[in-house]
């Protein structure tokens, strides 16, 4: 079973641990995800199953829109809530002087990934060496923050909208956004509303899906691969040339240089191709080997 699948993660589960599930109900090993979403956090997580898992690289850079809850005067070692509060602080910020800092953190910016992290050192998730008490130096990485603007209050909380290039910590954003206030600050609550051109209303709850596989129902519920890139131009092929890329092979072709879909004889889709030079170049494959 080949396709993507948009899920609405419920708090409390991992990505994988919602792969883990789908890879069960629909009965198919190969599952993944093109970005990690926190235990505590909720909203859109882009799975794909079968042959689709070799699309999810093109979909890794992505960029992502989340609502999040920023909760001020606190300091926490996993910057969000749910970790063990080093500091509090007292608050006295006004609107207007956390808009002005919101302010300060769009565009392109290097961001300190936290230790809480499933990055890797040595082959170690940073998230284990610092379940250890442990920390290590980590290297910053360049984000864009391509909009960022307080929605409202719940509570004591602020809730901001983030639009956000991919590798993108809002923990770490909120953290960073406290620290600039001088008061600190942590997540409280983040909810992925959209993944590249993915909406998370056109998302599945994660029991609809696996009711949906279970009943037989769940390949009704898979968008296809190719629907990553529209602006793609679409290319039915000849029996000869479909031979040729199924073996791995290139063809010459006399059509506009760019991206191309390329499509069996019977309407199968079959990889992404590049056209240089007159040459048709298949870049990835998606047909069953």
């Amino acid at each position: 079973m080949n396709g993507i699948l948009l899920i609405d993660k419920p708090a409390g589960w991992t990505s994988m641990d919602v792969c883990a599930r789908l890879r069960g109900a629909f009965h198919e090993k190969h599952v993944g995800h093109s970005g990690t979403l926190d235990p505590m956090a909720t909203g859109l997580l882009v799975v794909f199953l079968g042959r689709a898992t070799r699309a999810v690289e093109f979909a890794e850079a992505d960029g992502k829109v989340y609502e999040a809850a920023l909760r001020l005067g606190v300091v926490t070692d996993t910057q969000d809530s749910t970790g063990t509060v080093l500091e509090t602080h007292p608050v006295h910020v006004t609107e207007e002087a956390l808009d002005a800092v919101l302010g300060r953190f769009v565009g392109e910016q290097d961001q300190l990934p936290p230790m809480y992290s499933a990055l890797k050192v040595d082959g170690t998730p940073l998230y284990r060496i610092a379940r250890k008490g442990g920390t290590v130096a980590r290297k910053p990485r360049r984000i864009t923050i391509h909009s960022l603007e307080r929605t409202g209050r719940s509570g004591e909380d602020y809730l901001l909208s983030v639009r956000c290039s991919k590798g993108t910590y809002i923990r770490t954003l909120c953290h960073d956004i406290g620290a600039a206030l001088g008061c600190g600050g942590v997540m409280s609550a983040l909810r992925r509303t959209a993944a590249g051109a993915f909406s998370l209303s056109d998302a599945h709850s994660l029991e609809e899906a696996v009711a949906a596989a279970e009943a037989g129902r769940g390949e009704a519920l898979l968008l296809p691969a190719d629907c990553l890139w529209p602006e793609a131009k679409r290319l039915r092929l000849s029996p000869g040339q479909e031979k040729t890329v199924r073996n791995g092979g290139s063809y010459t072709c006399r059509l506009p240089e760019g991206s191309y879909r390329l499509y069996g004889t019977g309407g199968e889709f079959l990889a992404l191709a590049e056209l240089r030079r007159g040459c048709m170049k298949p870049v990835k494959s998606f047909f069953e080997v």
